[in-house]
């Protein structure tokens, strides 16, 4: 037996993305065992994973979860987060560990200079380069999301004009400039042709009751309703997905949804964006705007105060996108 301990503490997106590392070192190393090491409020999105032998949990000490870990005597610390705490694990541990280049320098050169030394390469194939050592390959599935039968979501149970087909739409993302300004939200769900469920946490409930006030029956909320993996029930049996850059577009990406992503001050070229998606993906971007990206994350709000890299985005375009590919189906 061969233990690895994987290390992504957050968050939902990137933990998604290292869900090709788990396939493929459990069905690639003879008699391995994978174990994850993730923080207490993700860990519904690695509980189902069947590839996963144990989860561990970080919370408040981590100087007791060290202790606990190195009761497993693993042979590999695979760091796919590369923070000081994941460095502290690994420096504790005193094994041998493999990290992601997470190439921050090439980042901050095209945030604050615009240089573009960028691979063209995505994440996950940055994470699975961790592993070639062990002559891991790529086995081209795409990503995983595992729901538990007790969070599936029968969709016969919702409003009769949702239980006949719906458009998922997230109504928020972690971080301001990531998000839809809920004017435009309201703008695309008037001119998108099915019903409307609105997608995300309890802290995108404001926003989802007043896109819901000015567009009535045609929006259900989904807001703070669902847990993360009732809302990722509710992707996989949506028709399409209309997504800023946020943990639901990877979960779309783990159903090989139709996923419309919407992207602000981030850009898909720091390599998160869907991956290998259905083709009828598409990503709508405002292209050439000399301030994006911002940053590599995100911030509370614009910098310059005018949001251009969401607002100059042609919502017509995107739902009649989405229109053309409701009534194909």
């Amino acid at each position: 037996m061969v233990k690895f301990l994987i290390i992504r503490f957050s968050s939902i997106g990137d933990i998604i993305l290292t869900t090709p590392v788990i396939r493929c070192l459990k069905n690639q190393v003879r008699e391995a065992e994978i174990h994850y090491l993730v923080k207490k409020q993700f860990l519904p999105v690695v509980t189902a994973n069947p590839y996963i032998h144990k989860v561990h949990i970080l919370e408040d000490n981590l100087h007791t979860l060290i202790q606990k870990i190195k009761k497993e005597h693993f042979d590999y610390v695979i760091d796919l987060h590369q923070n000081i705490r994941s460095f502290l694990v690994k420096s504790r541990l005193r094994i041998m560990s493999f990290s992601v280049n997470k190439i921050n320098i090439r980042k901050w050169l095209m945030v604050n200079l615009k240089i573009n030394l960028l691979p063209d390469k995505h994440l996950v194939d940055r994470y699975l380069e961790t592993l070639k050592i062990f002559d891991i390959q790529n086995d081209n599935n795409g990503l995983d999301y595992f729901i538990p039968p007790e969070d599936e979501v029968n969709i016969d149970s919702l409003p009769e004009p949702f239980s006949k087909g719906f458009i998922g739409v997230a109504a928020g993302a972690k971080h301001s400039t990531k998000q839809m300004p809920v004017d435009m939200i309201i703008e695309l769900c008037k001119e998108l042709k099915r019903p409307v469920i609105l997608l995300g946490g309890p802290e995108d409930l404001p926003a989802a009751r007043k896109i819901s006030e000015e567009l009535g029956n045609h929006i259900y909320i989904g807001c703070g309703q669902y847990n993360i993996n009732q809302s990722a029930s509710l992707v996989r049996q949506a028709q399409l997905l209309i997504t800023p850059d946020t943990g639901l577009m990877h979960i779309g990406a783990g159903f090989n949804k139709i996923i419309l992503s919407i992207w602000g001050n981030t850009i898909p070229e720091f390599g998160m964006y869907p991956y290998m998606t259905h083709p009828s993906s598409k990503i709508f971007e405002v292209k050439n705007l000399s301030c994006r990206p911002c940053s590599k994350i995100g911030f509370s709000k614009c910098p310059k105060g005018h949001f251009r890299c969401m607002k100059d985005l042609n919502v017509k375009d995107i739902a009649e996108y989405a229109n053309k590919l409701c009534y194909c189906a």
